[in-house]
């Protein structure tokens, strides 16, 4: 009798440790953030929990998307595919028509003894359109899905709107909202979250958090606009002659410029209100990580936020995405990997969005098992030392009233090719001097030879194609 109770204690013991050795995840995504954020340096915004978040782990600095639209982006970020060899080029594709029997990131969680949930948006749904649906959503990657309502959807029509002639998922468009955070979508998929924490908290999970601000329209209970002063919230100049400057195609994502038509005094309101947004959903990212603490998971917890990419303010007189400067492409990247990440680490040489599939399959031991077409790479030694020595650059693409444009970010670079091998304009800034992208130096013959390497790197990425 003695033997089989300590054979039995002796294989408890074994249990949980192979337990502990599946570290959880929980994975934040946030539509239309960019690094607008006090911990990236905007001293002005308002975002102490995503700022004490980048302190438990790693901030990447100049992290990069493949594709500056909600539909591609995520579904790189999902397959760990670029856009090239996913097929997804636009919001209406979908990946599963182009590459059918990929396993994406959450398929691999659930084909590894994990429970896989997912609230909110994480595939893309068309924002606010598809609020309280599924939208175009991927059910082979998921056991459980949630998809929260809140107040704000029943609230458009007392929406202010600056630009009626645009859809509703792309107006300038604010609303100073009655009522509390948890009557907000973004309010009840935080609550959903933080459910299914507590009922998956005594086995493994990959749990998916996606919140919907600050994308259009800007919508955020009162007391989030309290916290900044429209007399102090300024508009990006533009030079004198800025548009002769720079391919046609550059400026094609705003094609009302700049800003829509917009007065300055209306586009200054509607960046108080992404602001407003930001400090919402910062508010929201605060409950979530109390949540995981109060449950004691976070030591036993990889933390993935990330923004599904960049988004314009009015710099270069444009509104949104779906450009190719920095502002667009350049998102945030939080990773809190207990044990493996530098806790308060800033990772500062450029990082791609790819990269977060093979990142996270390596925290949790399932490089064997995940696929081997994965396009990006492991960020572990950034993460481990986030002054390591990392020399990869980032490429970017977009395709965009039927103009297709390719780019290239290194440490001090970018360039960018519009059209075929740059037929509709070719772009070049020195990151270091220029870091606002405003000199195009395409045509300096003294970077003749910066360009030409450049382009090299543009041309064999997409060689294949």
């Amino acid at each position: 009798m003695k033997k089989t109770v300590l054979s039995l204690a002796c294989l408890m013991v074994s249990f949980s440790a192979t337990a502990a050795e599946k570290p959880n995840v929980l994975f934040i995504a946030i539509d239309d953030l960019n690094t607008r954020l006090n911990c990236y340096g905007f001293d002005h915004i308002h975002s102490p929990e995503i700022d004490a978040l980048a302190k438990r782990g790693v901030r990447f600095h100049r992290a990069y998307c493949q594709y500056p639209s909600c539909g591609p982006s995520r579904a790189s970020v999902m397959t760990g595919l670029r856009p090239k060899s996913n097929g997804v080029l636009h919001n209406r594709f979908h990946f599963r028509d182009f590459v059918p029997d990929a396993v994406t990131l959450p398929q691999l969680f659930k084909q590894n003894g994990y429970h896989v949930a997912r609230v909110g948006k994480i595939y893309h749904q068309a924002n606010p359109t598809d609020i309280g649906t599924s939208g175009p959503d991927d059910p082979a990657s998921w056991h459980e899905v949630v998809n929260p309502r809140g107040r704000d959807k029943g609230e458009e029509n007392l929406l202010t709107v600056y630009t009626p002639f645009l859809p509703l998922p792309d107006q300038m468009c604010f609303l100073k909202a009655d009522g509390e955070d948890a009557e907000q979508t973004d309010g009840k998929v935080v609550d959903e979250t933080i459910r299914l924490l507590e009922e998956n908290r005594d086995r493994p999970f990959f749990i998916a958090a996606g919140l919907y601000r600050p994308h259009i329209p800007y919508i955020a209970p009162k007391k989030y606009f309290e916290l900044y002063d429209l007399e102090k919230t300024s508009l990006p100049e533009i030079p004198n002659g800025y548009r002769d400057r720079v391919p046609e195609a550059a400026l094609a994502s705003t094609p009302r410029w700049p800003n829509f038509d917009t007065t300055p005094q209306q586009a200054r309101e509607c960046i108080l209100a992404y602001d407003a947004c930001v400090s919402f959903v910062d508010a929201q990212i605060g409950r979530l990580i109390d949540g995981l603490d109060r449950l004691g998971l976070a030591e036993n917890t990889v933390i993935v936020l990330w923004g599904d990419h960049g988004y314009h303010l009015g710099e270069h007189g444009l509104w949104r995405k779906n450009s190719l400067f920095e502002e667009s492409m350049r998102a945030p990247l939080i990773v809190v990997a207990p044990g493996v990440a530098k806790a308060g680490g800033v990772c500062k040489t450029p990082v791609e969005f790819v990269d977060i599939y093979p990142t996270i399959a390596d925290l949790a031991g399932l490089n064997s098992a995940a696929p081997k077409n994965l396009e990006g790479v492991s960020l572990r030694p950034v993460l481990e030392n986030p002054k390591a020595e990392w020399n990869r650059p980032a490429f970017s693409e977009v395709h965009f009233r039927e103009v297709s444009g390719r780019a290239v970010r290194t440490v001090g670079w970018r360039c960018v090719e519009w059209g075929e091998a740059g037929a509709k304009g070719i772009e070049l800034y020195d990151q270091e001097n220029d870091p606002q992208e405003m000199k195009n130096l395409a045509a300096d013959p003294k970077h003749a030879q910066t360009l030409a390497g450049l382009r090299k790197l543009i041309r064999d990425e997409w060689a294949s194609d």
